[in-house]
């Protein structure tokens, strides 16, 4: 888990903003993830599978083991959904560690944490376009939202392994389902027992946003801005993620030129990820274009759509560079 969730964190996978709209299932985004770390990743989950397989083949009844197993999956299956666009073979994925997770209840029916693995599943599977769920072979799986909300709410609350991973599921389910006021009091529960946990923070900035109070967001950014100015206080903040949420809710504010800045911030911070640079310079253009500085935003423009790397901005960028954005 580990591994996995560092490898997401540094390929600017864990911005649950990527995630609030279904628009993420047909992204063409590449990720560049080096072959030794996806081998180290396989056989990591290949041993997790087969200490359980071993464990439960010589006690069928043991409720830890199937559990572990649907764990396991359930990390694998995250990884290929968000690396790889792999939505067939972590469909299945997923539907094995449900499987594995409903075991575990038959087993023992007070098993909490075994509710996380069925209640992310139900929310994933009911929000699925009909037509991917087709796509991926799982049509005939049932999925319910409140239900998939429910027991994650229950693993949250009695789970012994995974109520901190419970409440961050259940923080970006209902962001998705744009249900702020549950989701910041979900989230701000996880900040405030974190207090320096970088991106348990920066969901309370991006929620905050997201429900319509600008300046109540603006002014946590900053905070989380100032708190990584303390050495130490947080480990390998990556900034670029604060700068662009800050810029992104300027923007919102209308404080284009403040907006601009901080997304020259977030491109220019050393381990943003080439895909959130090339966002970060196609939004700038488009700032500068409405301050009329043309000069600037066609710079911008062409950093965003040079060769070479991410080209998921290319096409905005090289419409931008014929017609000046105009604020539509």
């Amino acid at each position: 888990m580990t591994l996995i969730f560092r490898e997401l964190y540094h390929q600017d996978l864990l911005d649950t903003t990527y995630y609030a709209h279904d628009s993420f299932l047909t992204s063409k985004r590449s990720v560049p993830v080096s072959q030794a770390t996806r081998d180290r990743i396989e056989s990591l989950t290949n041993s997790a599978i087969a200490l359980a397989d071993e464990q439960i083949k010589a006690n069928p009844n043991d409720a830890n083991a199937f559990f572990a197993r649907g764990y396991a999956r359930g990390m694998h299956a995250s990884f290929i959904t968000l690396v790889d666009h792999s939505y067939y073979a972590a469909a299945r994925q997923g539907f094995a560690a449900r499987g594995d997770s409903e075991q575990a209840l038959k087993i023992d029916p007070d098993y909490a944490d075994a509710k996380m693995a069925i209640g992310i599943q139900q929310f994933a599977v009911a929000s699925l376009p009909r037509v991917i769920r087709i796509m991926v072979g799982i049509a005939g799986v049932s999925g319910n939202k409140e239900k998939g909300l429910d027991l994650l709410r229950e693993s949250a609350a009695h789970g012994i392994v995974t109520p901190i991973e419970s409440r961050t599921a259940l923080s970006l389910f209902l962001r998705h389902d744009a249900r702020y006021p549950e989701a910041i009091v979900v989230q701000k529960g996880l900040a405030d027992q974190f207090p320096r946990d970088y991106l348990f923070r920066i969901e309370v900035a991006n929620l905050t946003k997201d429900s319509g109070n600008g300046p109540g967001a603006i002014a946590i950014y900053r905070e989380i801005l100032a708190d990584a100015k303390k050495p130490g206080y947080f480990v390998e903040p990556r900034l670029h993620m604060a700068y662009f949420g800050l810029a992104d809710t300027q923007r919102g504010q209308n404080d284009i030129a403040a907006a601009a800045q901080n997304y020259l911030l977030a491109a220019a911070e050393p381990t943003c990820s080439d895909w959130l640079r090339r966002r970060a310079q196609l939004n700038a253009g488009e700032m500068f274009d409405l301050l009329h500085n043309r000069e600037e935003a066609i710079k911008q423009y062409q950093l965003a759509s040079a060769g070479g790397g991410d080209q998921s901005q290319s096409d905005a960028a090289h419409r931008y560079l014929k017609t000046p954005y105009a604020g539509k």
